[in-house]
Parts: C-alpha cells; structure tokens; sequence
C-alpha cells in the first residue's frame, strides 16, 4: 500500500515537471512585457487567471527551498546551459534540479513494483538514466534552440533592413521585427526583444548587443554583433551592410545544406553493404548454388 501511494506521488510530481519544463519561457518582469506588447489590447481571455510565471514560481519554491540547504547560489554552470535553452527564470534552475531529483525517484520506484527479476541491477541502472536524463533533454533543447535562431537570423535581418530603409532608427526596428516574427521565429523575436529590453533598463547598446551573442552562442550571431559593433565605429550605412551580411548568411546555408546532401551516398554505404547486399545476393546466388549442389550430388552419387 505504502509503496503504491508513493508510486502515485512521484508519477505526479514527474508529470508536472514535464508539463513544467515543456512551457515556453515567459517574460521576466513587466517591462519586457510593455516592450512586447502588441498594438491591439489583450483579449479578456489572456487577461483573465493568475500569471503561469506566478504559479510556475510557486511550483518551483520547495526545491529553491531544499537547494539552499546546500548552496546559496544555483550553479552558474547550469543557469548558462539553462540560458542557451531560453529559460532564464532564476526558477528554472530549480524546477530543473528537482528533476534531477524526481525522475530517478519515479524510474526506480517503477523498476520497483514491475520488475520482479534482476531488480537490484535494473533498479540502479534507472537511477543512473533518470539522474542524466533532464541533461540530455537539456542538450537537445539548446541544440534545436540554435538551430533555430541560425536559421531565423537571415529572415530578420532583411526585415531589420527594410525598417531601417523605411526611416526607422536600429532600436526602432529592433522592436519592430521583434515584434513581426513573433509567430513565425519567436525564438529570434525573444532575443530582439531582450535587446531593447536591455537597453531600455540602462544597458549601452554595444553591451546588449554583446550579451545576445552571448546568450545565443551561435557563430553567425556572433559574426553580426561584431558586424554591428564594426559599423557603430566606422559610421558604415548600416542597412547596405545588414543586406550583404543577410546575404553571406543565406549562402552559408545553402553551403552547408549542399554539404549535407553530399555525404549522403557515404552515410548510404553501411546500409547498403550490410543489410541490402546480403538480400540481393541470397536471392540471385541462392538458387543457382541450390542448383550447383544438386548436380553435384547426381554426380557424386
């Protein structure tokens, strides 16, 4: 019974981690919420219910809680990895250790009341997998989140580059294409919201700039950063200079896409070798060595 109940509370606990950590991130403070506004009012709906940043917080307590029972600062190393991710929610890194903590918790107790041989072997095993398991996810989610914004990046530096054509100044269109690749990129419209939000709050521009590099940790950004720093000290036409970069981006993937397809006959040979090969040979030689062996055996015989 007892070992039933808990099963029962870490299956809960493990699912609301999931949900949890599945959300987006949410805005950070009211100002970045101003800066994102869209023009038409918020609906009643979106307006109406406790903030999800509120409950996510509360959520979050008993593990800030616990984790300053050992430290009185989360692990920078992690709020790094956390931040390339796009959760930048002192939060996070708690609901994230949590995890470490629950889903172990969840696999062993599984191992526990399904596994009747070996359990000992299978138990520790699960506690290993379950303890490494939020790092993988947390790999795959800062993989796909800079694949994202590599690829997003060449779409809004020609809006950027229209904006800045049509009159508007580069903090203008900042919050301008921030705010027109919200549904399409929203992964690069947070980080251009970011920036104005920053520089908004005090931050110089070139240090906003600067500090998206390195929140994003992606080549092709950082190329631009050093683009836009380059043109802030020379006094360049910044929107010629926005084209031509969009442009060197465009073709780097195409590049890298040709590349790709390329190594593709190699990546085709194991298969080919060790699985299709063998097939086609057993159905073409198979029946001429059946055929060879039974002449033989008249012969022999």
């Amino acid at each position: 019974m007892n070992l039933t109940i808990l099963f029962g509370v870490f299956l809960f606990v493990a699912f609301l981690l999931a949900f949890l950590l599945w959300l987006s991130p949410s805005p950070e403070s009211v100002l970045l919420e101003k800066v994102t506004r869209q023009a038409r009012p918020p609906s009643g709906e979106e307006s109406s219910g406790p903030p999800r940043s509120a409950f996510f917080d509360l959520v979050a307590k008993p593990f800030t809680i616990f984790r300053k029972l050992f430290s009185s600062e989360p692990d920078p190393i992690l709020v790094r990895q956390l931040m390339l991710a796009g959760y930048r929610k002192p939060s996070n890194v708690d609901m994230f250790l949590g995890a470490r903590l629950a889903v172990p918790a969840f696999l062993g107790v599984c191992v526990a009341l399904f596994i009747e041989s070996n359990t000992f072997l299978f138990f520790l095993l699960a506690m290993v997998l379950g303890y490494f398991l939020p790092d993988f996810w947390l790999s795959h989610a800062i993989k796909k989140r800079r694949e994202k914004i590599r690829l997003s990046l060449p779409d809004g530096l020609d809006l950027l580059s229209i904006c800045m054509e049509a009159g508007l100044g580069l903090d203008q269109g900042i919050v301008r294409v921030g705010q027109e690749l919200r549904s399409s990129h929203p992964e690069l419209s947070e980080e251009f919201l970011q920036v104005n939000f920053e520089q908004r709050a005090g931050v110089r521009r070139i240090a906003a700039w600067k500090s998206f590099s390195e929140r994003v940790d992606v080549e092709s950004v950082r190329s631009f950063v050093a683009m836009l720093i380059q043109t802030d000290r020379f006094g360049t036409p910044l929107a010629k200079s926005l084209g031509n970069f969009s442009d060197e981006l465009r073709t780097q993937r195409r590049q890298v896409a040709e590349e790709k397809a390329a190594k593709t006959t190699i990546k085709l040979v194991p298969p080919l070798v060790f699985f299709i090969f063998p097939s086609i040979g057993i159905v073409v030689i198979g029946p001429a060595v059946i055929t060879l062996m039974k002449n033989l055996d008249h012969i022999v015989g």
